[in-house]
């Protein structure tokens, strides 16, 4: 059964995170830890192999419609690698509950961002 669940998941995950380009973490993170409760810090180690997959095949469908500035693109991945490495190291270094906290006070911060934007531009 477990297995199913992570099929599901998958294909949820999976297809939300390239149509709202958000890389999925945001989606396997807290499905894993909370669902299949995995501790926080497998949970978001697991989501990052993951969304190599996912990621690659659709930032593959962004370039061939043309959608992908390159210019951007290798100033924010090589420097991402390196803070890839330091969070990945402050993130281990974490307790998993008050890691799992930081994850959720970043989830709720988004969530009242997106929720502000949204309202300002319906009334523009």
């Amino acid at each position: 059964m477990e297995i199913l669940g992570f099929v599901v998941l998958g294909l949820v995950a999976g297809a939300a995170a390239s149509m709202l380009g958000i890389g999925g973490g945001v989606i396997f993170v807290p499905a894993l830890a909370i669902l299949f409760e995995f501790e926080q810090q497998a949970a978001q180690g697991t989501s990052l192999v993951v969304i190599v997959a996912t990621v690659a095949v659709a930032a593959a469908t962004h370039h061939r419609r043309g959608r992908v500035d390159w210019k951007t693109v290798w100033p924010l991945a090589i420097t991402g690698a390196f803070g890839g490495v330091l969070g990945s190291q402050l993130a281990l270094a974490i307790d998993p509950s008050a890691l799992r906290r930081l994850f959720a006070a970043f989830l709720a911060l988004l969530a009242i961002r997106m929720a502000n934007r949204t309202r300002r531009s319906a009334h523009e």
